[in-house]
């Protein structure tokens, strides 16, 4: 029988065709996302679910989606669909994360465009009969320095077209190396050197907890008079409110906006603003971007539907179903090794350099690398996967490398991820056990052996007696209680270490009395996809 695919948005007439060629039964319902007890009700019926960003995937829609393999979304963001959800569902989500790059770049720059020149004003003026060539008196990008806020696959192709400008580009991103950004031409430096210095601002990052705000009320001030500011990457990297306060006495001379806090904008702090330009989410809205990630989202569900293949996959590893039979513990240990030092790396990453040992070393260490990079990565992009990671790896200038070994210890394989900044290198290891579950056994050289979950608590701190009490007390106080307890330290009277798993989230009270205690050099609280 014909695996059966559901479009409930709307996608281009030859997207659809390349199912019914490939012997896919689609049912092409382009209105139907926006029905969603509807939805609900007919989702039991299909394989495939291909949608854009009208189709909201929740929690009670997977409930009834007793048959459903795969989600497609043509585009990059996912925030449409309940990731976690699916993956407890068992169905694979996948984007397409190149296709409207340019598009959503070259947005940017005519929205810079716009803003300098008061283009939108001045042509309502002008339609309106009016004469008021005095009146709009904008100003040039040639020589202007252009601080770009991410310089990551949109915000590269940004800084190409800006130096072909003859702007002078200076990038603000934690993960971009000297040598990378000497490559593409600009000047890597700090957020409150790129505040202080540009004249335009433009955002290229995606909305996480460490971008939210990024362009605070405090960032804004400390901010160049004058400065022109463009957002086409997501809502709530800025502080609208702060900004139209900045806009309204004069510290910023104008604003260009394509994404907002609340989409849909129906009103904002920005709107009715002079010198604001503001546009409905238009970033990826061109035929050539739409036509190529629906024709992307076709190719890649009909490969997984026929032939098992996995494609920009943000929930499942790029392997084959031989493999992942044998490499699924392995890759769900390699996202865990990744992910820790991810969330324990605040600099720019080098290089990542991977080792293999034993078993491991006989497996598909494409894969597995894949998932080290990805897991790494999530931190700044939550929505990188094992397929792009590497290319965002790349494009950072971020070098990758692998030993593989036959077996050294204890263990019948095991995986060490060593990643290098420009001010030290942070190691981690760990094995499979016989029971499928991942291990942690160890951490900056210090060997240890814990379990992983969703939530813990790693700690670093001179080996001194009252640690252990310290920790039990402080959390008992606060109401978390403590799944696993594991120990580890270099030598007597030496550095130690300290990795909880722990049953929820951890207050931010409980953090801060453990800082204040004064025993610990380091309080680290991790997350973890663990299914």
């Amino acid at each position: 029988m014909a695996p059966k695919v559901l479009i409930s948005d709307k996608l281009s007439d030859a997207a659809v065709q390349i199912f019914k060629d490939r012997g896919i039964d689609v049912d092409f319902q382009p209105d139907l996302g926006k029905d969603k007890d509807k939805l609900a009700a007919v989702i039991g019926d299909y394989d495939g679910l291909a949608i854009r960003s009208a189709t909201k995937v929740t929690d009670k829609i997977l409930a009834n989606a007793t048959n459903l393999k795969v989600i497609a979304r043509a585009g990059i963001g996912t925030d449409n669909i309940d990731k976690d959800a699916a993956s407890k569902k068992g169905v694979i989500v996948m984007n397409t994360p190149f296709g409207n790059m340019i598009t959503t770049a070259e947005h940017a720059i005519a929205m810079m465009f716009a803003v300098a020149r008061q283009i939108p004003e001045a042509s309502a003026s002008t339609h309106a009969g009016k004469w008021e060539k005095s009146k709009f008196m904008g100003v040039e990008l040639t020589g202007k320095t252009l601080g770009v806020i991410g310089a990551g696959n949109i915000g590269g192709i940004v800084c190409d077209r800006a130096r072909g400008l003859k702007m002078k580009v200076a990038a603000y991103d934690p993960f971009l190396s000297e040598e990378k950004a000497k490559k593409m031409g600009v000047e890597k430096v700090e957020l409150d050197d790129l505040l202080a210095r540009a004249d335009f601002i433009t955002l290229h990052v995606p909305y996480t907890d460490q971008t939210a705000n990024i362009l605070s009320k405090e960032a804004l001030a400390k901010t160049k008079k004058g400065v022109r500011i463009i957002n086409c990457a997501r809502g709530g990297l800025v502080d609208e409110e702060a900004l139209a306060e900045a806009l309204k006495s004069g510290h910023v001379a104008g604003a260009a906006f394509d994404v907002f806090k609340e989409e849909p904008a129906t009103e904002n702090p920005l709107f009715g603003l002079p010198n604001v330009v503001c546009t409905p989410h238009l970033g990826a809205a061109t035929t050539e971007a739409q036509e190529n990630v629906a024709l992307q989202v076709a190719e890649q569900m009909s490969d997984y539907l026929l032939t098992g293949a996995v494609t920009n996959a943000l929930n499942m590893p790029s392997v084959t179903a031989e493999e992942a039979k044998v490499m699924g513990p392995w890759i769900t240990l390699a996202g865990h090794l990744g992910a820790f030092i991810g969330q324990m790396t605040d600099e720019a990453v080098k290089a990542i350099n991977i080792l293999y040992d034993g078993q491991v070393s006989e497996m598909n260490l494409n894969a597995l690398n894949c998932a080290v990079v990805a897991g790494i990565m999530k931190r700044a992009n939550p929505d990188v996967n094992m397929v792009s990671a590497p290319v965002v790896a790349r494009e950072k200038g971020i070098q990758i490398s692998t030993t593989n070994q036959g077996k050294s210890g204890v263990f019948d394989g095991y995986v060490k991820v060593t990643v290098v900044t420009e001010k030290r290198e942070r190691s981690i290891a760990g094995t499979v056990f016989s029971d499928g579950k991942p291990r942690f056994i160890q951490i900056k050289g210090i060997n240890i052996e814990a379990e992983v979950g969703a939530h813990m608590l790693y700690t670093t701190n001179d080996d001194v007696p009252g640690i252990i009490g310290t920790l039990g007390q402080t959390l008992g106080a606060h109401d978390v209680n403590i799944a696993n307890f594991t120990l580890g330290r270099s030598t007597a009277k030496g550095e130690a270490i300290a990795l909880l798993y722990i049953d929820g989230p951890l207050p931010e009270k409980a953090l801060k009395d453990l800082h204040d205690t004064g025993l610990f050099k380091q309080v680290k609280e991790l997350e973890f996809e663990v299914g």
